[in-house]
């Protein structure tokens, strides 16, 4: 069901949505090592890594940060109207605990904010936050602001 800017407003505050559980490969890590040329032992050596207080490799935390895309086709609620969208940026955001190799996270998206400055034009702020299976801290917290053009309206 798709919402209308006026049952978004209703969410203001409210946790909406959960994204299904993503599991962290190895290979995905390394993929991403190579697209942004950060081979940094910690994410792509699993032999030195497993000598550090981690245990072995981890995820870069740009890695868990894109992963908002994927997340958010599952959680966040379809918007009435909209024909796109973008993401405008980040107010906030912490990477609070390292994603292991292997592990398992999904988001949960709160809306903080809506703001419509114009009938075509809507701006979602999300507090997001990624959790790790079995972890009690999360993998990152952010604020993060999608904007929606919607199909122009007759005045």
């Amino acid at each position: 069901m798709a919402h209308t800017v006026e049952s978004l407003r209703d969410l203001t505050g409210k946790r909406v949505g959960t994204s299904r559980w993503f599991t962290i490969t190895q290979t995905m890590i390394d993929a991403h090592a190579d697209i942004v040329e950060d081979h940094q032992f910690i994410h792509v050596d699993p032999e030195k890594a497993a000598r550090t207080p981690f245990g072995g490799t981890i995820a870069h935390g740009f890695l868990t940060l894109s992963m908002l895309s994927a997340m958010a086709y599952d959680a966040q609620p379809e918007i009435e109207g909209a024909e796109w969208g973008v993401n405008y940026g980040l107010n906030r955001l912490r990477f609070v605990s390292p994603v292991p190799a292997g592990a398992r996270i999904r988001a949960h998206f709160t809306l903080n904010a809506l703001e419509q400055r114009n009938p075509a034009e809507l701006t979602l702020t999300w507090g997001v936050e990624i959790e790790i299976e079995d972890n009690p801290r999360p993998a990152l917290i952010a604020e993060w602001i999608n904007r929606y053009y919607l199909k122009a309206t007759a005045p």
